[in-house]
């Protein structure tokens, strides 16, 4: 253990992202290593916030000064009336470790603003300085729990659905970036022999994600609409229905195909999937609860959809455990992600010049020999940084409210605090961010035919 500690360099806490990992995994470029540490202090931020939401952690959370005094018919600093502190105070913690995590990703992305080098000296702030970077995160985190209640909630409330709405569509443009990515490899594959095989894969792949597309269009009308009401889940399900189908027919129209010959339908029931995702995530928050079943009542487990008064809410649910696992395949993807993808680039605020040093190779300077090469990380963005700083930061951000809504399922405090609800807001959010999420899929596909004076290869 003394070996292997001593090997990591230790005191390089303080240091590099080189540093910090030299000799503790394989090599790797500075910008990717770096990068996944902060994915890591992200995902650490959220384990802490799932962990507030275990059943039996609210008697500990109540013994925090001022938080929460006593259960049912007791009273937080700040708020008139009685509140039911069994139910407030897992919300309450969850908003204020995300508000920690919140605010440390936004003072780095004001911070690394215009950095072009990993020379600027705040460069070196970004990718090193780990420790004090933890210690301040968790500074933040602590004292938020020390914010008076008064207008914080609801207030971060709004802000959550801002800043969600804000990351489902960054988590769409990284499913185009992804499903073009997947594309191209398996029609290069395809080209360069055994076509059958891989023609075969890539119908598969497009056949099961409008199949599933399909089956989750008929539970819907059949679980979450009824025929004397759920006029807004009908329309939902229908308006994005017909949207998915205009889509998936314009990606192959033979104009769309001249000047994008690498579109086609697995983007598209791709894209479909996830919209089928957002509409029925949208209509799990619907406030009439005959229109919005909870997935045990669905499957039989119990007949009841309505929790009795005083009733501890139920925070994890199918929706929000898909949408967690979502958010963790965006967050690594967009940690260790290397697009080909010009438009994607331009919208993730990233490179695809290849100035930079090739992945693996080491530096030519003669710094590092031959025995030490293969455990160092390679700073492969001294010409100019691979991605930006500061919008990096800035979708961790996102990333931080987006988990935050998440794992509170959307919802938010009635008015005497003594139960929580879903809220036409949250829906409205979740329902348009599909439907601009649509928009901008069909316009990477009629951009090169609108803008005919740009290059889109």
């Amino acid at each position: 253990i003394i070996h292997l500690l001593s090997s990591c360099q230790i005191p390089c806490l303080c240091g590099s992202a080189p540093c910090l990992l030299c000799r503790c995994c394989p090599s790797g470029n500075n910008s990717t290593i770096t990068r996944l540490i902060y994915a890591f202090f992200l995902l650490l931020g959220v384990s802490v916030a799932c962990v507030m939401l275990i059943p039996g952690m609210e008697e500990q959370l109540k013994k925090i000064p001022g938080f929460c005094d006593g259960g049912l018919g007791t009273s937080i600093p700040g708020v008139q009336g009685h509140v039911n502190c069994d139910v407030l105070v897992g919300y309450k913690a969850v908003y204020r470790v995300c508000f920690g995590m919140a605010m440390f990703f936004l003072l780095f992305s004001l911070l690394m603003i215009k950095v072009k080098s990993s020379n600027d000296p705040r460069a070196a702030v970004h990718n090193g300085f780990w420790f004090f970077k933890f210690a301040t995160a968790l500074a933040i985190s602590v004292g938020a729990f020390f914010i008076p209640e008064g207008p914080f909630t609801t207030v971060w409330f709004y802000v959550g659905m801002a800043g969600a709405f804000c990351f489902i569509l960054i988590q769409l443009v990284l499913l185009i970036d992804f499903a073009h990515s997947w594309n191209e490899s398996w029609v290069e594959k395809m080209e360069e022999g055994n076509s059958r095989c891989w023609y075969a894969a890539l119908l598969s792949a497009t056949a099961v994600n409008y199949l599933l597309s399909l089956v989750a269009i008929v539970l819907f009308y059949v679980y979450y609409t009824h025929p004397e009401g759920c006029s807004e889940n009908k329309t939902f399900i229908s308006v994005n229905m017909l949207l998915c189908i205009g889509a998936s027919v314009m990606s192959i129209l033979p104009r769309i195909q001249e000047s994008q010959p690498r579109s086609g339908l697995l983007q598209s029931s791709v894209i479909t999937i996830y919209t089928m995702y957002l509409t029925w995530s949208a209509m799990t928050n619907e406030p009439d609860r005959r229109c919005n079943p909870s997935l045990l009542s669905i499957i039989g487990y119990n007949s009841t959809t309505i929790p009795a008064q005083g009733q501890v809410v139920q925070w994890w649910d199918a929706q929000g455990i898909v949408g967690l696992v979502l958010f963790l395949l965006c967050v690594l993807y967009s940690s260790i992600r290397t697009s080909n993808n010009s438009q994607v680039n331009k919208l993730m605020l990233t490179s695809d010049e290849s100035t930079l040093i090739e992945d693996g190779m080491p530096r030519s300077d003669g710094s590092l020999d031959d025995g030490d090469d293969v455990h160092r990380a390679i700073d492969n963005e001294r010409d100019g940084v691979t991605y930006s700083y500061s919008f990096f930061h800035f979708m961790l951000f996102l990333a931080s409210l987006y988990i935050m809504m998440t794992l509170t399922n959307w919802y938010s405090p009635d008015s005497s605090y003594e139960t929580m609800t879903s809220k036409w807001p949250s829906v409205w959010v979740k329902i348009s961010s599909s439907w601009i999420g649509i928009v901008l899929y069909v316009w990477t596909l009629v951009a090169p035919l609108v803008l005919t004076n740009r290059d889109f290869d």
